[in-house]
């Protein structure tokens, strides 16, 4: 069953963790195409901002303070924006909280609450949002992966854990729901770095500011992704040529993949030495801001450093030959 997406301008869009980032930057868009937004965070100051300037340019917008961990808070949010718009054409689960720091060093339970948000939050975000969208006779529902749902990042191993696990939900989920014919388009979003807050976000244990593995991307790449797949269906969608890259390189030859990991990834991830901070991974922390100190960097990718650093140069330019080819060949099956 084909499922057909209305244009922006006619569209409900729901967005969670819309009060900064990703989310904030897809809301700005889609109002400036027209569509009503409804925006969802556990800071409302911040997402009454980012309505306050959607509204100032003609555009219409709901704020609803949610936390994405608990099911009753997303019940609502579909209710109050059924109420107020009428109906829910996409829903965006954004919502999500980073770690920076070495598995060791993370504390269970700071793991568990980074899955509450990023893996629980989006399943019970795409639950309440399915019987809706149907409801409005179809729809898109899109997720938000990472790079990391296909290639774990050392010093961001919990992270990508739940990344890895929303992407086997939605994979399972897409699957079902066309099974069944349910007429609901399902896209994970897998976006390499972006310039948004994250650094100044994360619950970090390193010693260090964490920053963002180049090259860094312009988060309205992103957002404009994610609007297209409101509109079109689409599987998934990589952002930044390097995350196809190093996850053909990573199927093709993993353990050259973990070696260059290991002698760039952990020096590309960190700053000057700090504070450890405990940053939003339990309280809202959004700022109304799409993007951070780093945005606008566009440093040398992580590969090439390795390639003109590592005395494998030659290896390592052949390898990502090879995995460029073999994300080809991957996509083409």
């Amino acid at each position: 069953m084909a499922v057909k997406l209305k244009p922006l301008s006619k569209q409900v869009i729901v967005i969670t963790g819309a009060s900064s980032g990703f989310g904030a930057e897809t809301a700005l868009m889609a109002a400036r195409r027209g569509a009503k937004v409804v925006l969802a965070a556990r800071s409302g100051a911040a997402l009454q901002e980012i309505a306050q300037e959607i509204i100032a340019g003609g555009g219409e917008a709901l704020v609803v303070a949610t936390d994405v961990t608990q099911r009753s808070d997303l019940e609502r949010l579909a209710r109050l924006a059924v109420e107020r718009f009428g109906r829910i054409d996409t829903w965006v689960n954004n919502a999500g909280v980073g770690i920076w720091g070495t598995l060791e060093q993370v504390p269970e339970e700071d793991m568990r609450q980074l899955f509450e948000v990023n893996f629980w939050g989006l399943v019970n975000g795409s639950m309440v949002a399915i019987p809706h969208l149907e409801a409005a006779g179809g729809g898109a529902l899109i997720n938000m992966g990472s790079v990391g749902s296909d290639r774990a990042i050392p010093l961001q191993g919990i992270y990508s854990a739940s990344k890895h696990a929303v992407k086997g939900f939605t994979d399972a989920l897409r699957m079902e729901l066309e099974h069944r014919g349910a007429p609901i388009s399902v896209t994970l979003i897998k976006p390499w770095s972006s310039g948004t807050p994250l650094p100044d976000k994360v619950r970090n244990y390193t010693g260090r500011r964490p920053k963002l593995p180049p090259p860094v991307t312009d988060p309205s790449r992103v957002a404009r992704a994610i609007l297209n797949a409101a509109q079109h269906p689409v599987r998934d969608s990589f952002i930044s040529a390097n995350a196809p890259l190093t996850v053909g390189l990573a199927n093709v030859a993993p353990r050259l993949m973990d070696r260059i990991s290991e002698t760039v990834m952990f020096e590309a991830q960190l700053g000057e030495e700090t504070a450890n901070s405990p940053g939003n991974l339990r309280e809202g922390g959004g700022e109304a801001r799409v993007r951070g100190e780093d945005g606008s960097k566009r440093p040398t990718a992580p590969i090439a450093e390795a390639a003109m650093n590592s005395p494998v140069t030659a290896s390592v330019v052949a390898a990502t030959v090879l995995g460029s080819l073999g994300y080809l060949v991957l996509r083409r099956r």
